[in-house]
């Protein structure tokens, strides 16, 4: 019987990468995201690739609509072996010098809860069943701090430590929980769009790596197959 992954934050860069990847595994394929259009693309592909896809708008930062959203996806594919998280904020980055708490709050919905949200509405199935994974992958400044580039990366702390906990709860219960941390542009994302347009007008840039989202989407799949591993970084 065919297993499906939710890929919450279904973009143009990592999460349809993802999405690809364990499709080519046999998994069914179910895409969130914000934008009804995008998702439609990437699921055309996928079904013209031979998967099954399913694509659904919703705006994760709603928490209170989370349980109407996890009954749409099961209502589309069923019960969810593997949990992809990665959704990303319209709010940008900010400094640290001028981040007031107001600023801060923003990050939080997309950050953290709406992940704990999600959590709670699919883990009970795979412990029932022993057996799934939840995934996440992040920027670098989840880890250790950056200059200009705060808001969300103590909102993805939070959430770093979140899935650390959880994964000392789980993994001995046949759930895989596994996290990717990415210190480069990953190509055809909002970010290295964003960066291109930048060094094209001339605007100054921070210089960093870029890499292809199929090799992260690689590496994440290998974390989940072989587990491993918690937690990996890129580079």
């Amino acid at each position: 019987m065919p297993k499906t992954i939710a890929v919450f934050g279904a973009g143009s860069g990592l999460g349809q990468a993802i999405a690809h990847r364990y499709a080519r595994e046999g998994y069914d394929v179910v895409l969130v995201g914000r934008r009804r259009e995008p998702l439609e693309h990437i699921a055309s592909d996928l079904r013209a690739a031979g998967a099954i896809a399913h694509a659904i708008d919703a705006d994760l930062s709603r928490i209170d609509a989370i349980p109407q959203l996890a009954a749409r996806v099961r209502a589309a594919a069923g019960n969810v072996e593997v949990l992809y998280y990665a959704p990303t904020s319209d709010s940008g980055f900010a400094t640290a010098v001028n981040l007031t708490p107001e600023k801060a709050a923003e990050f939080m919905p997309l950050g953290y809860y709406a992940l704990v949200a999600l959590v709670r509405e699919f883990l009970p199935h795979m412990l029932e069943q022993g057996d799934g994974a939840i995934l996440t992958a992040q920027g670098a400044s989840t880890t250790h701090g950056l200059p200009y580039m705060t808001g969300p990366g103590p909102s993805q702390a939070a959430q770093r430590n979140y899935l650390q906990s959880l994964h000392a709860e789980v993994g001995g219960r046949g759930v895989y929980v596994g996290s990717l941390y990415v210190g480069a542009a990953i190509e055809k994302s909002a970010f290295h769009v964003e960066l291109e347009r930048k060094k094209a007008a001339g605007e100054p840039v921070w210089e960093m790596a870029v890499v292809s989202p199929d090799y992260l989407a690689e590496q994440l799949w290998t974390m989940h197959r072989s587990r491993e591993q918690a937690e990996a970084s890129y580079p």
